[in-house]
């Protein structure tokens, strides 16, 4: 889709047939509050198609300056700096992000929908700063929500299903009115993976009946991660400051370690799920993503809070710090002394080879800098509750024990959860998971109702999911308790038990998140969970991490160790590198999963 050339007076515009805006093309600097911003375009038209000579390189798609400013890998707080110094106003970050998307929408599909109030606001609080008032670190910084998260605004949220189009939120989702308090500036709504990945088992990660297939720059052709798929992709590809997910089980974690970015999942109850279209209220929570541990943590630091309309909110009470945790960000020096447990048998020998060779090197800076890695920290009962092969949410049942399985109460929680979410509707007959599902069976072309062949290639499972949740009726009989007492009370102490060597509390356990079992006995004990890029497989060109997990309201930990193997990592060798775009003009749906290790 090419640009459309337009003239209004005389300004020169560039139509942008995707995003129904246009962007005025070089002019004077933006004198204020506008609904049509007079802006320097960024860059000539060209740099909208790939540059086939830089084919295989980040430069396919290069990123033009943002007026003198450049945009591309920068922070949270060099967009700050900028904006203060009078280099950048708000009105052209949104200018530069919506180019940019508008440049990698057609191969990324990251972004499902965009606020058609975006200028408006950045406007307005460019104002407020000429004004002297600056609401803090986020004021006039563009970021994107998963469209799983309510916004009571001109956009629609429906989970990626034309099942809720043109439904009606009550308010606000909790963390979207904390962000648009601390000035940030909502650019629109990630895609996702329809449902959060809970209609079906065997589905296209990041695919959506509205959203159609998100693929990741690094790889078009593999599994991006989900089912946050949007929110990474778009952070990855510089498309964005930063943005929000969501996790149950991996939600977060996955697809920020596949996209070189740093994910952060807290602890069950620190962030309010009040407004996110939920999966189950024992394991959701709402995470952020960043290029930088900073990025990710000042975000966090805006929506965290205790909320009535969330009452796990309330379990945050006395163990959260005054001033926030950006305050806990240190530098390599802080690893002198630190000690890290290395669950090898629960975890680490089930990466592949080539990962273990850059995760055993990132182990030796660590060293070199003063931390001590202790090889014999293991999950307790891990031959029980762990994974023997890759993540599998129903363990429990495939051992013969429904009562163990972490998937038991997940059906349980969603079909009730979904119908209180349900109720608060306006403008929708859609009140129930039976609703949903009969509306999939009536809509098979799009929503793919049945199984492939028959439905939509994207749900190759059709909607098994969605029909286990509906075969319990949200029951909580006995197995139900059952299940939730072993996944939460095993993990939990499985972790915690992991976190002491020798009768003394260590710093956290280094876990491989491509192991996908990692993540997911952080999500069943509810606790927190952070990824750092290090490096992508030379096969596939897919990102890895190394996370750092911890237990309940441990955050602060997190960002203090996740920081300063960070700063460790600069210079290295190891840490986030930007997408090659493999496979950039392939569409193949379902995406791959693959073995990505070069041997």
């Amino acid at each position: 889709m090419s640009p459309l050339r337009l003239r209004l007076g005389t300004r020169e515009m560039w139509a942008l047939p995707f995003l129904g805006l246009a962007l005025a093309a070089p002019g004077p600097p933006h004198p204020g509050p506008d609904p049509i911003p007079n802006l320097t375009f960024p860059g000539p038209p060209s740099l909208f198609f790939p540059l086939l000579t830089a084919a295989g390189t980040p430069d396919l798609f290069p990123m033009p300056l943002c007026g003198t400013f450049p945009l591309e890998e920068a922070t949270i707080a060099d967009m700050q700096s900028a904006m203060q110094s009078g280099y950048l106003t708000s009105v052209q970050l949104v200018t530069c992000y919506l180019a940019r998307t508008y440049q990698t929408q057609p191969y990324l599909n990251s972004l499902l929908e965009v606020n058609p109030d975006v200028f408006n606001i950045a406007s307005e609080l460019d104002a407020e700063r000429k004004q002297g008032r600056v609401r803090g670190p986020l004021h006039g910084i563009p970021f994107t929500v998963k469209e799983n998260i309510a916004t009571a605004d001109k956009m629609q949220t429906t989970a990626g299903s034309f099942a809720l189009l043109g439904s009606i939120v009550p308010r606000d989702a909790f963390i979207v009115k904390k962000l648009r308090e601390a000035g940030a500036v909502l650019l629109g709504k990630a895609a996702l993976s329809e449902w959060a990945d809970m209609r079906s088992n065997n589905y296209s990660e990041g695919y959506s009946a509205r959203g159609g297939q998100v693929r990741s720059g690094y790889n078009l052709t593999l599994n991006p991660g989900g089912s946050s798929s949007g929110s990474a992709v778009g952070v990855a590809a510089n498309a964005v400051a930063f943005s929000i997910g969501t996790e149950t089980d991996g939600s977060v974690i996955n697809p920020a370690m596949r996209n070189q970015i740093v994910g952060l999942k807290p602890t069950v109850g620190l962030t309010s799920r009040n407004g996110v279209v939920p999966e189950s209220e024992h394991q959701d929570s709402v995470g952020t993503f960043g290029r930088t541990v900073r990025d990710a943590v000042v975000a966090l630091d805006a929506i965290y809070e205790v909320d009535g309309r969330d009452n796990y909110t309330e379990a945050q009470k006395g163990r959260t710090p005054r001033g926030g945790y950006e305050r806990f960000l240190t530098g390599k020096k802080a690893l002198k002394g630190a000690r890290f447990g290395l669950p090898w048998k629960s975890f680490w020998n089930k990466a592949d080879p080539e990962q273990l060779r850059a995760l055993r090197g990132v182990l030796e800076v660590l060293e070199r800098e003063g931390a001590e890695i202790i090889n014999a920290t293991e999950i307790t009962d891990w031959e029980t509750i762990v994974s023997p092969d890759y993540w599998n949410w129903d363990l429990g049942t495939t051992r013969g024990f429904p009562n163990e399985s972490e998937y038991t109460v997940v059906k349980v929680d969603f079909y009730n959860n979904i119908k209180s979410y349900l109720s608060e509707l306006g403008n929708t007959n859609i009140r129930s998971l039976e609703d949903i599902v009969q509306y999939n069976y009536d809509n098979d072309g799009s929503e793919g109702g049945y199984p492939w062949p028959l439905g939509n290639p994207g749900f190759y499972s059709g909607q098994d999911g969605f029909l286990a949740s509906l075969e319990t009726k949200g029951i909580q009989d006995g197995t139900y308790w059952q299940a939730l007492g072993f996944t939460q009370g095993k993990t939990r102490k499985g972790i915690d038990d992991a976190l002491t060597y020798k009768g003394k509390k260590l710093d956290g356990l280094l876990a491989p998140p491509d192991v996908g079992q990692s993540y997911q006995i952080a999500a069943q004990a509810g606790y927190p969970v952070v990824t750092i890029p290090v490096g992508t497989h030379s096969a596939s060109g897919m990102g890895f991490g190394l996370a750092v997990m911890q237990t309940a309201w441990a955050e602060a930990e997190l960002v203090k160790w996740a920081s300063a193997i960070e700063d460790a990592l600069k210079g290295t060798g190891y840490g986030r590198t930007r997408p090659k775009w493999y496979g950039y003009l392939q569409r193949n749906i379902p995406v791959l999963n693959v073995y990505e290790g070069a041997d």
